[in-house]
């Protein structure tokens, strides 16, 4: 909602926003699918790390089944929390969204094509064909409780089957 006013006021200004899981997916999910449903000229980068890893480690939208944390201690369970929310899935069903990019810093590679997600998102804003958004794959050691070379392996064996890598859509692609 702010990056909406911002840019409506100021439209010739880059504005983004920089969301985790819990804010974007949870907290501000209803302005998140309501900005890319309009086609906001905003440009969105998401983290997923599976976890509200600034407050705690509370179970987000985005946690695994089966994957603990402070508030599901037994792991996330469908049938009690349901199931994992796949946001660029979820924002592809609607029309507007221009660019919608799934990536990971896990390797140096996915890194490279991370930067490249995000300056393409720039580079659409600032040629006014709406809304971007990319998300990030990425870790949380310290509320997944392990070290990082743990948590690059279960992003690798875990995450990324469930959010597996790669552009949902690119209109500038469309025929």
């Amino acid at each position: 909602a702010v990056a909406t006013g911002m840019k409506r006021s100021s439209p010739d200004s880059l504005i983004f926003t920089y969301q985790g899981d819990g804010d974007l997916a949870a907290i501000g999910l209803g302005e998140t699918i309501s900005a890319a449903n309009r086609g906001e000229n905003i440009s969105i980068i998401f983290i997923n790390n599976g976890i509200y890893g600034m407050t705690g480690g509370q179970m987000a939208p985005t946690t695994l089944l089966g994957m603990k944390a402070s508030t599901a201690p037994k792991g996330r369970i469908a049938e009690e929390h349901g199931y994992p929310m796949h946001v660029v899935e979820l924002l592809n069903q609607l029309t507007a969204p221009y660019y919608l990019e799934r990536t990971s810093c896990n390797t140096p590679q996915n890194v490279i094509k991370t930067k490249n997600a995000i300056k393409k998102a720039f580079k659409n804003q600032l040629e006014g064909k709406g809304y971007s958004l990319v998300e990030i794959v990425t870790s949380c050691p310290t509320n997944w409780g392990m070290d990082a070379l743990d948590a690059l392996d279960f992003i690798e064996q875990k995450m990324l089957p469930e959010y597996p890598l790669g552009v949902v859509r690119d209109r500038s692609k469309e025929g």
